[in-house]
């Protein structure tokens, strides 16, 4: 599947892949996580949250010397050359790591891959081989104080020095992860008078790069969060990443990999604060009972997993579609770690996607953990609550949801444009039977779920092509813009979750996704409301009178759905989660 193409495109279950399939090592790898981040991380919560650097650069340095920092690097460099989806899943377990998920995500994705994917092969050697053992440790220069979402507005400058042997570095950096103990940093800054960044390998202790102290935050507070000046930095010639006014190229690659990454740590995250909610439901009492036997405190546990496991089966499915796209491009490109990002930053609407997505679910997930734990969520004494806070900067993260909402449209729009996939020819013909479009009304259990779908899948069409020629410039018309990327976000989701269970189906019979079903059946219902909401919302902003009543009458039908007893669903959904008392789904 070409990124974005299931906007038109119906994919056969057996062609995903779903977490079912991990084989014995991803399961073993995955165990090797965990149990490193109980033996290590979690005793040790506490004191990282009040900032112990030499904290928290010893317990990286020991997940580097267990070989956890070399997963996604080649076995020539010193890594274990795993494939996508098993360096997801090393995200995922590592998520439930509170900050040191943050700092160790950093250091082996932004700090340590733009030398990978972009690093001549000396620069590989001297630095990548170190930052995959943990002997260093990475960090990541990009945001200044005017330069956050608008990144190439950077002040930054270098200027070749007059031996030409030196680009004297001048500037300021902010918000940057790892910064009060980074050995190395992939530094974001314009040569002269240039519009576009270059970018620079520089090491912490060179004369004139000044660490500042620590960011007092709301969350991850075991997460080194600093400004660094660089005051005539002498940066070798040889330190420079890639070609000149490449930087803004790299920095967009590698917050396309960042942000797909993000979006597996957030369902470890979501994993654990379910089974923390599920763990303090089945022992709080209140009026008698246990709180886990009321139905409003089954909704949410059951709406809790639901998101997590719509999220899970979303970003196992473009993890293969980009191992087999960086298969591809291996064959026809000389430099592999070039081809690995390339195929990742092909995937730019599934990034932003599960980006949002996965943020949003793991927000939901936290406060709803809050609100289960009541009085005691709001305590310092529960994880819960550092879960809440930390939380939150995900949505900022990697791209605010704001500017990854609209790069899930404009990135749609683009790949359509350029041919990846006909979808304002198929717009067309819907355009033209209108009055042909039928409701899903009744029939086989997977018949009306992937009529559903097709059918959210012509709503998305009809809404996206209709928006596009009634704007010479959809980028003034960001409100429609966020309606259109909430449906692209909820098909896609959907989508893959359906495509997951229809599978498991095929593999272990009927029988063992009878709870799944009931899963999808609520997605899929939730999914006809937002997608007639948003659809609503957007023709309202720019259409009237009849070609808005047609309209109308098209997002009725392709959102009507037979009824489902959505309640009864959560239900047997929370009660299998009480009962095993963990996520078991």
């Amino acid at each position: 599947m070409k990124s974005g193409e299931f906007l038109v495109r119906n994919q056969d279950p057996a062609e995903v892949f779903i977490p079912e399939e991990f084989n014995e090592e991803q399961l073993m790898i995955a165990d090797t996580v965990k149990s490193f981040i109980d033996a290590e991380v979690f005793p040790n919560l506490d004191q990282l949250d009040k900032g112990d650097r030499e904290l928290m650069k010893e317990v990286l340095k020991k997940s580097g010397e267990l070989g956890l920092m070399g997963v996604s690097l080649p076995e020539e460099l010193g890594g274990f050359g795993q494939d996508f989806v098993t360096q997801m899943l090393v995200g995922e377990m590592v998520g439930a790591a509170y900050s040191f998920s943050v700092a160790f995500m950093c250091h082996t994705g932004i700090g340590t891959l733009p030398i990978m994917y972009y690093g001549n092969e000396e620069q590989r050697q001297k630095y990548v081989t170190r930052l995959g053992t943990g002997e260093l440790l990475g960090a990541y220069c990009l945001t200044e104080p005017g330069a956050g979402s608008d990144a190439n507005s950077a002040k930054t400058r270098v200027a070749l020095s007059e031996d030409g042997k030196h680009y004297i570095l001048n500037g300021q950096k902010m918000w940057i992860t790892n910064g009060g103990f980074c050995d190395t940093q992939v530094v974001f800054a314009k040569i002269d008078n240039d519009r576009i960044l270059s970018a620079f390998i520089v090491e912490s202790d060179w004369d004139g790069v000044v660490i500042g102290p620590d960011e007092v935050k709301m969350g991850i507070k075991g997460s080194s969060t600093t400004q660094i000046y660089y005051n005539d930095v002498k940066v070798p010639v040889e330190n420079m990443l890639g070609k000149r006014g490449e930087g803004f190229r790299i920095a967009l690659s590698i917050l396309h990999m960042g942000r797909m990454k993000l979006g597996a740590n957030v369902i470890g995250a979501s994993k654990l604060t379910i089974n923390q909610s599920v763990n303090y439901a089945n022992e709080r009492k209140q009026f008698g009972a246990l709180i886990g036997s009321f139905g409003a405190i089954k909704h949410k546990l059951a709406e809790m997993v639901i998101r997590t496991y719509a999220q899970e089966s979303a970003i196992y499915r473009v993890s293969k579609d980009v191992d087999v796209l960086m298969d591809e491009y291996k064959t026809t490109m000389d430099d592999v770690g070039r081809a690995a990002c390339d195929a990742i930053s092909h995937f730019a609407v599934e990034d932003a996607i599960l980006k949002v997505y996965g943020s949003e679910v793991l927000d939901y997930v936290v406060d709803e953990g809050v609100q289960i734990h009541g009085g005691m969520g709001y305590s310092a004494e529960m994880n819960v609550e550092r879960g809440y806070r930390d939380s939150r900067i995900n949505r900022i993260f990697e791209g605010t949801n704001e500017i990854n909402r609209l790069l899930v449209v404009e990135s749609s729009i683009k790949y359509a444009k350029k041919g990846l996939y006909d979808l304002f020819g198929e717009a067309e013909k819907l355009m033209a039977n209108l009055e042909s479009l039928e409701p899903v009304t009744s029939g086989e259990y997977w018949d009306v779920k992937f009529k559903a779908i097709q059918n959210f899948k012509s709503l998305v069409m009809l809404i996206t092509h209709s928006f596009t020629k009634a704007f010479k410039s959809i980028a003034q018309e960001q409100e429609v813009q966020n309606n259109l990327a909430d449906m692209i976000m909820e098909l896609y989701i959907t989508e893959s979750m359906a495509l997951r269970i229809r599978k498991l189906e095929t593999m272990n019979g009927e029988a063992s996704v009878e709870l799944n079903k009931l899963m999808l059946d609520v997605k899929v219902t939730d999914a006809a409301a937002l997608m007639r909401k948003n659809a609503l919302d957007a023709i309202a902003s720019y259409l009237e009178g009849e070609e808005a009543d047609k309209m109308v009458t098209a997002i009725n039908t392709l959102s009507t759905l037979p009824l489902v007893n959505v309640k009864t669903a959560r239900r047997a959904i929370a009660d299998k989660l009480i009962e095993e008392n963990k996520y078991c789904f």
